[in-house]
């Protein structure tokens, strides 16, 4: 058989069992019969990190049969033994957080607190769902029928397909499978073929906590070969997906005929709305946060800057020089701007700020490649921003910043609505009764108020419109892992 490929390292990791290039399947490392691989290199300099196994379409569907078969112990399992088991997983989680969060670095290249903080965030769901697990799940009703009791009972749904994005490698799989197996449902999941390793380790630890075999399998490949057959298969049960919407169409076209459950966390396009009666240096800082966290590689990334006319110019000002004052670097030297993950990438940054610009926009700073290399891009403010450019319209996924005017409540309403997605907006005003109107008014899952960061373990995560389906995190998400069963009885 073959052995797992070397991982080339820069860096120290402590415990070298987690850097595994084999695909999962059934509690067994497995190499694909072909001998394929593929190639993750670290988008930093360019480097090969290693090649993990390229599996085919009868491998993966090999994982819905390990899948299928361990199904009905572990959902059978008293609550409090998965709970158990998912406890371990977070306690290994938490005590190999560094190693994990560096493995995160050299294959996605964010910066290494903002690592440090996703292993936690990751982390977080595996503890909650440890928990949530251990809740009732037997609703009582009042019956409608003589001498007839009645019973809502939450069953779990069977085998889950669990597919993850790269810009959160870790905590994108966290989030679905912690939920999932805590329902009781066996996973089979994909990690993006760019950033493989995170998921790898994962499972590598998933084992070490008591996993059983076929429960928990994590297949690496082609994303077109991997997921294909899992979405004609009726025994999957549900598809949980994190990423573009395009791709989104395409998986609930492909999901139609076996009508499976779609848990769909798609694009984003979200809008920051400034007030003038807003703490203007707040403001600034939280839209920072908002717009160039991940290097603005976020489907929560602040899209839109809409800011009153009355201090937009102060804004713009404040902005643009606390923009200009980030720094950029490569990820394990943790700088505010780490490189992109590919030159696809890139360039939508470049078509985004020349199409901006024809169409009007003035550059206040950044507007090109870094000399780091060829992935890095600066920070850039684009202000004057017309309502036609590409970049009001289309998710820019990258370090820039598009600012415009606006004049009244009704305008900036009618504008940050304005497109297919609903992920989520930022509102910055201290007015509560304007606060109360647009957080009614904006068109979006989730409305963060003075503040960026919102998102958690205990809250349901999720967007409207063509932002996705369902809700991850909370009980919640739990829940779209599993089935109502209603029992109507009778004693005699």
């Amino acid at each position: 058989m073959m052995s797992e490929t070397a991982i080339s390292m820069r860096v120290d990791i402590a415990d070298k069992r987690l850097l595994r290039t084999f695909s999962y399947i059934d509690g067994k490392w497995c190499a694909a019969e072909s001998g394929e691989t593929i190639a993750v290199s670290d988008p930093a300099n360019g480097s090969r990190l290693g090649d993990i196994a390229s599996m085919s379409a009868a491998e993966s569907a090999g994982a819905i049969d390990a899948a299928q078969l361990a199904f009905p112990a572990w959902a059978g399992l008293l609550p409090q033994k998965r709970a158990a088991i998912l406890r371990c997983w977070f306690d290994l989680i938490q005590h190999h957080a560094e190693d994990l969060a560096r493995i995160m670095v050299l294959e996605q290249g964010k910066p290494l607190s903002e690592a440090r903080g996703e292993i936690e965030y990751a982390a977080s769901f595996v503890e909650y769902y440890a928990e949530e697990s251990k809740r009732p799940n037997i609703e009582g009703v009042t019956s409608h029928l003589p001498d007839a009791e009645v019973e809502l009972w939450r069953e779990p749904l069977g085998v889950v397909a669990l597919i993850t994005p790269w810009n959160f490698p870790c905590a994108m799989l966290t989030r679905k499978a912690a939920a999932a197996l805590a329902a009781g449902c066996t996973v089979v999941s994909h990690p993006s073929s760019e950033t493989p390793l995170s998921a790898l380790a994962l499972a590598e630890l998933a084992e070490r906590a008591g996993v059983p075999a076929g429960v928990f399998n994590v297949v690496t490949g082609h994303a077109s070969v991997i997921v294909k057959p899992w979405t004609k298969d009726a025994r999957v049960r549900a598809l949980s997906f994190t990423g573009s919407t395009e791709i989104g169409r395409l998986l609930y076209r492909q999901s139609a005929d076996t009508v499976k459950r779609l848990i769909m966390e798609l694009g984003g396009h979200a809008p920051v709305i400034v007030f003038k009666d807003a703490d203007l240096d707040r403001a600034v800082e939280e839209t920072i946060k908002a717009k160039f966290a991940t290097s603005g590689q976020d489907c929560l990334g602040a899209n839109r800057i809409f800011v009153d006319r009355a201090v937009y110019d102060a804004f713009c000002a404040k902005f643009t020089k606390m923009a200009q004052s980030l720094s950029i670097g490569f990820g394990m030297d943790d700088p505010d701007i780490g490189p992109l993950m590919n030159e696809k990438a890139v360039r939508k940054q470049e078509e985004h700020v020349a199409d901006a610009l024809t169409k009007g926009a003035r550059l206040a700073c950044g507007g090109k490649r870094h000399a780091l290399g060829p992935l890095f891009y600066e920070p850039t403010v684009l202000v004057d921003v017309s309502a036609d450019a590409a970049i009001m319209h289309e998710e820019t996924f990258g370090p820039v910043a598009p600012i415009t005017p606006f004049d009244s409540e009704e305008e900036v309403i009618e504008r940050a609505n304005a497109t297919e997605y609903g992920l989520v907006a930022y509102l910055h005003s201290q007015d509560p009764r304007r606060i109360f109107r647009l957080s009614r008014a904006l068109q979006f899952g989730m409305v963060a108020v003075n503040r960026t960061k919102v998102t958690g373990a205990p809250i349901p995560f999720g967007g409207t419109k063509q932002s996705g389906l369902g809700r991850e995190g909370a009980r919640l998400g739990m829940e779209e892992f599993t089935e109502i069963k209603y029992v109507c009885r009778d004693w005699a």
